[in-house]
């Protein structure tokens, strides 16, 4: 009997499909998204400023401090979810730069008069394009910035305590040198 060659395709492409999978799920955390920026200076802060509300600028993320830079909006269920974390994060005086995603001014400014502002400044990127620059998935994501304006990790989803604890914390004091 002779073997086709289009009869051997099927079988390596299972192959090579399961060899994929296999090792996607032998990373840490099989669940989190990769980021191509990790190590790399953080993009260009593109944001316009919301009435009321501190702006930060690029300059912001270069002067020397470690801080988060958090993607948001008043639309997004799971933003509410992490806000009582960066509440947290934010009385333990660690420096949060809000990104206001594709929201309307006045629903952004409501959800930060109704559950607190956490963020030292806060922009609106409502068109977008600040977030596509960023690599961003969705909202709300969260970056950990060092002192020299590299990101040192990104977390897509909202930050829980599990969070904080195993990706978060570990990424400032990575970014703080400790």
């Amino acid at each position: 009997m002779k073997i086709k060659p289009l009869m051997i395709l099927p079988p390596l492409v299972f192959a090579g499909l399961a060899a994929l999978f296999y090792i996607g799920m032998q990373r840490e955390d099989p669940d989190q998204l990769p980021t191509a920026l990790a190590g790399a200076p953080a993009p260009a802060v593109q944001v316009t400023e919301l009435e009321g509300l501190t702006p930060f600028d690029d300059a912001t993320l270069r002067d020397g401090e470690v801080k988060l830079v958090n993607f948001w909006a008043s639309w997004c269920a799971p933003c509410r979810v992490e806000h009582p974390n960066l509440l947290a994060l934010g009385l333990e005086g660690i420096s949060i730069y809000g990104v206001n995603y594709k929201d309307k001014p006045d629903a952004a400014r409501g959800f930060l008069a109704e559950l607190g502002d956490p963020y030292t400044a806060v922009g609106a990127d409502a068109q977008g394009r600040m977030g596509l620059n960023w690599g961003l998935y969705g909202v709300p994501e969260t970056y950990v910035i060092d002192g020299d304006g590299v990101i040192i990790t990104r977390f897509a989803g909202p930050i829980t305590e599990r969070v904080l604890e195993s990706t978060i914390r570990p990424a400032i004091a990575e970014a703080r040198g400790e």
